[in-house]
């Protein structure tokens, strides 16, 4: 078996056929069944104002994995050439309902590490919907639009090391795809890394509806401790202080827009994904119209333990 992938009984892991950087990860009906006892033991409601019952299903579940999901997850995470995983259960049932599906997202998330508080949500995860019509004030909710490549919390204090995505539920959808590209595929990585104003400080602000009442400065890319390039952009949010900035975040967005290398990946409902959020970055294809559309989605996002 390839040193990135591992034998964990009750689990189906593999290569994504889009992509070898991607591990598919496939819950076997015997897990989803153990898994559904643990799970009733805390509503929704208890996760939410107790933080100690998520650490308790997420034992539950690594337990049921024989002790070995979380060490897995984990250093494909950490690992710079892979990064990502996309787990959901084998077969869809009535017993994966969105409910199952948060706990199960929050399971995961608790054996990677410590989630940050969801300012627009107010809480550790957020559930938002995309729907036909749409008001809002980012690029989040709009259908109809590209979502352009990004990384998550480039306007928050907190770290952002990895961030997880869960389908709940979607109908009347064509496109709408996910698009994912690892840094180290970017045709014009040696190009925007090496220069200079990348390195310079940015402000990074947001719109009232993240609920974030303060605005950020950091660069658009750093080193990791390997002298590796880490990137922490998105397009809707710096406030470039010059043209030379200006003119630098055009170019930024245009290469990485038009890429050859994009993964483009219709995520099924049910399905989970989670990425390093330091050498992946994210976007959505637009939708195609339609007046019944309706897709939602959970996030959770937070940094590694420190351990």
């Amino acid at each position: 078996m390839h040193e990135s992938l591992r034998d964990i009984e009750g689990f189906e892991i593999s290569f994504h056929e889009k992509s070898k950087r991607i591990i598919n990860i496939k819950i076997e009906d015997q897990i989803i069944e153990r898994l559904i006892f643990p799970f009733k033991k805390f509503d929704i409601t208890a996760l939410e104002y107790k933080p100690f019952t998520r650490f308790t299903i997420a034992k539950s579940l690594n337990d049921i994995a024989s002790g070995e999901l979380g060490n897995f997850i984990n250093s494909i995470l950490k690992n710079r050439n892979t990064g990502c995983f996309i787990i959901g259960a084998k077969k869809l049932s009535s017993k994966i309902d969105q409910t199952f599906l948060v706990k199960l997202s929050t399971a995961i998330t608790h054996l990677i590490g410590n989630p940050n508080h969801d300012a627009m949500a107010g809480k550790y995860y957020a559930r938002f919907h995309v729907k036909h019509e749409d008001d809002s004030d980012s690029y989040l909710r709009k259908a109809y639009i590209n979502m352009d490549l990004h990384t998550d919390g480039t306007y928050v204090k907190e770290k952002t090391d990895w961030l997880l995505m869960s389908k709940l539920e979607e109908e009347n959808v064509q496109g709408g795809e996910t698009v994912l590209l690892h840094l180290d595929d970017w045709e014009h990585l040696e190009d925007l890394f090496n220069d200079e104003v990348g390195k310079q400080k940015f402000i990074w602000g947001s719109p009232k509806s993240k609920n974030i009442d303060y605005k950020i400065e950091h660069p658009v890319f750093s080193k990791d401790e390997e002298g590796k390039a880490q990137i922490s952009y998105i397009d809707q949010f710096p406030e470039p202080k010059n043209m030379e900035q200006g003119l630098f975040l055009q170019k930024l967005s245009d290469t990485l827009e038009e890429s050859k290398k994009k993964i483009i990946i219709p995520l099924p409902v049910g399905s989970t994904l989670v990425a390093n959020n330091y050498f992946w970055l994210h976007g959505r294809k637009s939708f195609k119209k339609n007046k019944n559309l309706s897709r939602e989605l959970l996030r959770i996002r937070g940094s590694f333990f420190n351990n």
